[in-house]
């Protein structure tokens, strides 16, 4: 009883994060826009079809390259690009073709927008488009370097002070920060807010993952860690959801950011790890932890404060004989995840399966947009199809073993992007199948990663290992569009290249251990 309530206050949150990550799909979106107009207008024309205003012409607005052209109430006639405008010297009567002389402008009176899906976006806010649509480019970037780099920061905050704290402070940072995003007074503001806010919302995942590992028994800790990752998609099924009844980014924000409120009243009842508080040798705090566990799930055998030092010096003694390099006094860095070759093999093996993990999620997902149709359902259904992959993966782990189950999946998306390769263009719903097991296969592996990595490492580097892997999976993230690009030197490059990687990280896996089963190591 007492791990379950800990557990479901720890995953709620989790939704947050998938909220966060996820919410720049619809917030900085860019809608159809055309230069702005020195006037009132009297008429429209596109192509043959005239109106009485620009709105009215949106439905009709099926290519970027196209122009429009508009009457003013002066009696002016300008052509509409989207970056540009010209008046025409001669306007004696309003017609779409015109071979006669322009005098072409900037947009010095702004954009006009497109407002039927989105009332208000932060493009349409600061005008990023054109000249500035490189700033809209690299709002989703930077929030991903925010990730990377919350990742490590708190990874190996919570090995030094604690899980309980840095639950505490990212929980209401993600929640301070979440609000202030919509309050912000301009693009540089709202950068910097959504950079924070990152870091935080990657600092509670990784730990939260840590977190829920040490309370929870060996019999569920399959199903309680990949489960954290169902929540995480929940999350992205209610940006959809939002998305869809919500079109002003500013109040979308705000509603997105209050899904966190619940948790941050109560996250303070959430006590320390035993784990953490035995290593750093704090008995009589692992005691009170223990006893409260005991009196929540009404088992009767209290815990002696004699018996968890006698536990504690078993470890360490067996600790010291294999590796005397290794000291419960000594604060660890990310150097000790190297301390030697056999250390260092696992390190770099686990940071190769989380890097193709992600690159593989992301290629996969950009993919995905040939599905075409309703945006608000296709992201949805994105974070839908996740649910029965953790399924499949939980199952897995559990018959066969956390790295039995790993290396399969990887070589099936290795030999699916093989296939993808040899199917015909045309086929197109053959295409998107392939694609979407292509990105089911990867996305058993990249949940079952957060739960191996935990169990390959001893307490005192757990976090920071997670933390570390998690950095080497937004690497992933960040270089993923960039493999997209490459389309344009050979179509099927970006498949090429996760296969390779997925195909190197499966091999690799064979010569990690299996952990089903087995306690977690503490020194």
């Amino acid at each position: 009883r007492f791990q379950a309530c800990v557990y479901f206050a720890c995953v709620f949150q989790a939704m947050s994060c998938g909220i966060h990550y996820l919410a720049s799909v619809f917030m900085a979106v860019t809608p159809n826009f055309l230069c702005g107009i020195p006037g009132n207008v009297s008429s429209v024309l596109f192509y043959n079809s005239s109106e009485s205003s620009i709105e009215d012409i949106w439905t009709l607005w099926t290519s970027t390259e196209n122009y429009i052209v508009v009457q003013l109430e002066n009696g002016e006639i300008w052509e509409l690009n989207q970056c540009s405008r010209s008046k025409r010297e001669v306007s004696l009567d309003l017609s779409y073709e015109y071979k006669g002389n322009k005098s072409i402008f900037s947009c010095s009176d702004g954009f006009l927008y497109d407002d039927t899906k989105w009332k208000s976006t932060v493009v349409t806010q600061w005008d990023l488009v054109c000249d500035r649509e490189w700033l809209a480019k690299l709002i989703q970037p930077t929030f991903m370097l925010g990730v990377l780099i919350g990742a490590v920061v708190f990874g190996d905050i919570a090995d030094r002070l604690g899980r309980q704290r840095v639950i505490w402070f990212t929980s209401a940072c993600q929640f301070v920060f979440g609000i202030a995003v919509a309050f912000t007074f301009g693009y540089y503001s709202f950068v910097i807010v959504r950079f924070l806010l990152a870091m935080v919302s990657s600092g509670y995942l990784v730990v939260a993952f840590v977190y829920v590992t040490e309370f929870v028994g060996i019999k569920a800790r399959t199903w309680a860690s990949m489960h954290v990752h169902a929540f995480f998609a929940v999350g992205i099924m209610i940006v959809a959801l939002v998305g869809f009844l919500v079109r002003t980014w500013w109040v979308y924000q705000i509603f997105l950011s209050i899904a966190t409120l619940p948790f941050v009243l109560c996250c303070w009842m959430l006590p320390e790890t035993p784990f953490w508080l035995l290593s750093e040798e704090r008995y009589e705090d692992t005691e009170k932890v223990i006893n409260i566990m005991a009196r929540w799930n009404r088992v009767s055998t209290p815990c002696k404060v004699s018996e968890l030092c006698s536990v504690q010096q078993d470890d360490l003694v067996g600790g010291r004989s294999g590796d005397n390099d290794t000291s419960s006094t000594k604060k660890h860095n990310i150097l000790d995840l190297f301390c030697n070759w056999h250390i260092a093999r696992r390190t770099i093996t686990v940071w190769l399966i989380w890097f193709t993990g992600s690159l593989g999620y992301y290629v996969f997902s950009l993919s995905s947009v040939n599905l075409g149709g309703n945006e608000y359902l296709n992201l949805f259904l994105i974070g839908a199809v996740e649910l029965p992959c953790y399924i499949i993966a939980c199952i897995g782990m559990d018959k066969l073993g956390r790295r039995n189950t790993l290396i399969p999946f990887l070589i099936l998306s290795a030999l699916i992007c093989v296939l993808i390769m040899f199917i015909p263009q045309d086929f197109n719903i053959l295409v998107i199948l392939a694609n979407m097991a292509g990105k089911f296969s990867i996305g058993v592996a990249f949940g079952l990663i957060y739960l191996y990595t935990a169990e390959l490492y001893p307490t005192i580097v757990r976090s920071l290992a997670v933390g570390s892997g998690s950095m080497m999976c937004r690497v992933g993230s960040v270089v993923a569009p960039f493999c997209v690009y490459l389309r344009s030197v050979w179509i099927f490059m970006p498949l090429l290249l996760v296969g390779i990687m997925a195909l190197l990280s499966g091999i690799l896996t064979m010569m990690l251990p299996e952990t089903l089963g087995k306690p977690l190591t503490n020194t």
